[in-house]
């Protein structure tokens, strides 16, 4: 009875999250995904520069030549992307930041999907146990939000080249902050990310010597079938289906891929921890467990929780509090064979 509430919840939850969304044009838009491409007009020569940038050990890394201009004030840090789009207000990046006194940890959340408020409570949690606490605003939310717009529909949407340009943003965004709190002294950097913030925090972590410990939480692989077959995302397949075959959408996004960098994620300094949701309708159940079966393959051992709630109802007690709990433990750790008894 209890869990039938709780599939009900979390559908409500999700017909609230489409108030305002609007189906939007089918585009390729290469150029925004891959700088220089020029004129492709076919899904064929879209997928094929995605699989080269799939097989490009750099394509995630930062440019030679960056803006270093950190501002940080009042708890706030704010920075340039290095990456340029067509609004203004995307191409500076803020990130809150609740100091813990120390330099010994930081952990940098990269919230969710159309988020509209930062996890403050988690802040104030963590950095009062000695983890500074930095919350980066993702491309095209919070203060990064395109005007006029009540959801984040650059980020993630039916054009394909903008949705790459976004997600690579956001992975150079990060890491650019990385880079600063270790210049600023901070010695164990580790990542949380939720929903499409666990693609971009997976996507850092598996590029960055820097990260030591990463956390995802409502993830899985292929965001392409996430898209494809999640509760949350019914407008963007609406938009998708008439174009594009599922299988060339996985091909297309392939650079985010988690599946094609198992490898890179299973490095020996890397130690990771994955909450996942048994009765998700958005990140499906059957894609997370695909995801850590690679993992595995490739040699992972993550620490995993699985807790018997929906996408949406992880944030309630108690499943929240035993997500935290589980987090608190995995921070606490001080290296991967302490993670693994």
């Amino acid at each position: 009875m209890y869990h039938s509430w709780l599939d009900r919840w979390d559908e409500r939850r999700a017909r609230r999250g489409e108030v305002g969304k609007k189906t939007t044009d089918f585009i390729l838009d290469a150029d925004r995904a891959f700088p220089g491409a020029g004129k492709i007009a076919s899904i064929e020569e879209f997928c094929v520069l995605a699989d080269q940038a799939v097989a490009d050990p750099t394509f995630f890394d930062e440019p030679s030549e960056s803006d270093e201009r950190f501002e940080w004030k009042d708890g706030w840090l704010k920075f340039p992307s290095d990456i340029a789009t067509d609004i203004a207000a995307n191409n500076v990046v803020w990130a809150k930041i609740a100091e813990s006194g120390s330099f010994d940890r930081a952990m940098v959340i990269f919230h969710h999907w159309n988020a509209n408020a930062r996890n403050r409570q988690i802040a104030s949690f963590f950095s009062r146990r000695g983890i500074t606490v930095v919350e980066i605003a993702m491309p095209y939310h919070f203060e990064r939000s395109r005007p006029g717009s009540f959801h984040a529909d650059y980020m993630l949407s039916p054009n394909l080249g903008r949705t790459i340009q976004s997600i690579r943003q956001g992975v150079l965004d990060g890491r650019k902050l990385i880079r600063w709190l270790k210049s600023e002294g901070y010695r164990e950097i580790s990542v949380l990310g939720m929903s499409l913030g666990s693609w971009v925090a997976a996507l850092i972590a598996a590029r960055d010597q820097a990260v030591s410990k990463a956390s995802l939480f409502l993830t899985a692989g292929s965001l392409a079938d996430m898209v494809w077959t999640g509760r949350a995302t019914r407008s963007i397949r609406d938009s998708l289906e008439p174009e594009i075959e599922l299988t060339d959408l996985r091909r297309a996004w392939g650079p985010f891929n988690l599946e094609n960098y198992t490898h890179s994620l299973t490095r020996p300094d890397l130690a990771l921890h994955i909450v996942l949701a048994e009765r998700d309708n958005v990140v499906l159940p059957a894609l997370s467990a695909r995801f850590m079966q690679r993992l595995e393959g490739a040699g992972a051992r993550p620490t995993i929780l699985k807790l018997n709630c929906g996408h949406y109802s992880l944030a309630m007690p108690p499943y929240i509090l035993l997500a935290g709990l589980s987090l608190k433990q995995f921070l606490s750790c001080a290296d991967k064979s302490a993670l693994r008894s």
